[in-house]
C-alpha cells in the first residue's frame, strides 16, 4: 500500500502494521496508524505542576525524547494554580492538565507512525514532574477496514 503525506508526517506507520481483529469493534479494523497512552501521575512537585515555564520545557523534552517533531505548543496557566499545555506534533499531540492543589497532572500521549515511542514521553513526564506514582494505559489506534486500503491523500483546495 503506497501512502501520500504531508512532509511534516514522515512516517504514518500505515505499512507493515499487523491486523488485530476486535470483537467489540462495530466493524473490523487493520492497519495500526499509532499509539495512544493516557497517563495518570499522583503525589507530583506541586511547584512543577504550577510552574507554567516548567511545563513547557517538560513537554518539549518529552516530545523530543518520544522521537516526535514538536510543531506548536501552547500553554495556559490559570488562577490560583494549574496550568494546561498542548503540543501539537507532526505525529500528532501531547496534552497535560495539572492540579498543583492535588499533586495531580493528567497527560495524553498520541502518536502516529512506528518512529515515535510515546512511553518515552509518559517516562519523561513521570520523572520530570516527580511523580510518587502513576497509572500508565496504551493502546494501539487503528485504521478501519473501510478505508484502510485507501490512498489518503491530502485535499487539494481551490483558491
Amino acid at each position: 500500500m503506497t501512502q501520500t503525506l504531508p512532509c511534516l508526517h514522515p512516517n504514518p506507520g500505515w505499512t507493515g502494521a499487523l491486523s488485530i481483529p476486535s470483537a467489540a469493534a462495530p466493524t473490523p479494523v487493520s492497519d495500526t496508524v499509532g499509539k495512544h497512552c493516557i497517563l495518570e501521575l499522583y503525589d507530583c512537585n506541586h511547584e512543577r505542576l504550577n510552574d507554567e515555564s516548567f511545563l513547557r520545557d517538560a513537554i518539549t523534552s518529552a516530545a523530543k525524547r518520544a522521537g516526535a517533531t514538536l510543531l506548536h505548543l501552547v500553554t495556559h496557566h490559570f488562577e490560583p494554580q494549574g496550568v494546561t499545555g498542548l503540543a501539537l506534533l507532526a505525529e500528532s499531540h501531547i496534552s497535560i492538565h495539572t492540579w498543583p492543589e492535588s499533586g495531580y497532572a493528567a497527560v495524553d500521549v498520541f502518536t502516529c507512525g512506528d518512529h515515535t515511542m510515546p512511553e518515552r514521553a509518559c517516562q519523561a513526564l513521570i520523572e520530570q514532574l516527580e511523580a510518587g506514582r502513576h497509572k500508565l494505559t496504551s493502546f494501539r489506534r487503528e485504521t478501519p477496514a473501510a478505508i484502510a486500503g485507501s490512498v489518503r491523500e491530502p485535499e487539494l483546495h481551490a483558491a
